[in-house]
């Protein structure tokens, strides 16, 4: 499974640890992944991703995963969070109609 958060793509960085004597060996920064049911308010259901910490502070800030998907641009989801957005803009053209 990829170190990638589902719903902005954020993934491993690489940089260097630095000694007191300036020797660099490389090191990886991993992202702060957890797993988590978000509830979705258009589909009445929970959906399980893998989301990063900022990531799931963004969705609360945003009001929840449905405003959160609706906003967020195409390019950052992951191919699930893709699929989902679909879902939830086509039932919420099909309540508006």
């Amino acid at each position: 499974m990829a170190r990638r958060c589902e719903l902005t793509g954020k993934a491993v960085l690489t940089g260097n640890n630095v000694s007191h004597a300036n020797n660099k060996t490389r090191r990886r920064f991993l992202p702060n992944l957890c797993t988590v049911t978000l509830l979705s308010d258009a589909l009445d259901r929970g959906v399980r991703l893998r989301v990063s910490a900022a990531a799931l502070r963004s969705v609360e800030h945003r009001g929840g995963l449905d405003a959160f998907l609706l906003k967020q641009d195409d390019k950052t989801l992951s191919p699930r969070a893709l699929l989902l957005k679909r879902e939830i803009v086509a039932k919420k053209t099909e309540a508006a109609a």
